[in-house]
């Protein structure tokens, strides 16, 4: 294993290595998501999740997209996502009966049939 190849296996299972990010990458195989629908399932603060989102980016296991004020992730694709669909095919394999993970299907559905701008309203009102 070259150097580089080292240094990418150890982003990606440090990225992995937070209970939140695992959740946080579980949630995206539903597809793109607006940070104000991860901070709704999570109930962390903005800030909180923006650093695990931001953590999960350097790793390239998400990816970003601006449109406006709001922030959209998915999960990695192009030929960063080719390095990383093995894990994220092991992460769904391992945890596609976890209660905690299902729970979190729940409330991101809940959340998703909300628009953002609602969403990031009622979160910035319970601040």
């Amino acid at each position: 294993m070259s150097d580089q190849s080292m240094k990418e296996v150890l982003r990606i299972t440090g990225a992995l290595a937070d209970r939140q990010r695992v959740r946080i990458v579980m949630m995206l195989r539903a597809g793109e998501l607006c940070v104000c629908q991860i901070v709704e399932v999570l109930a962390l603060a903005p800030s909180t999740v923006s650093k695990h989102l931001s953590i999960l980016s350097a790793a390239g296991l998400v990816d970003l997209r601006k449109d406006g004020r709001w922030a959209y992730y998915r999960l990695a694709g192009g030929t960063g996502g080719a390095t990383v669909r093995p894990v994220l095919k092991w992460l769904g394999d391992i945890l596609k009966d976890d209660d905690a993970i299902a729970q979190d299907g729940r409330t991101l559905r809940r959340a998703m049939a909300c628009k953002p701008e609602s969403l990031s309203r009622r979160q910035r009102e319970r601040e």
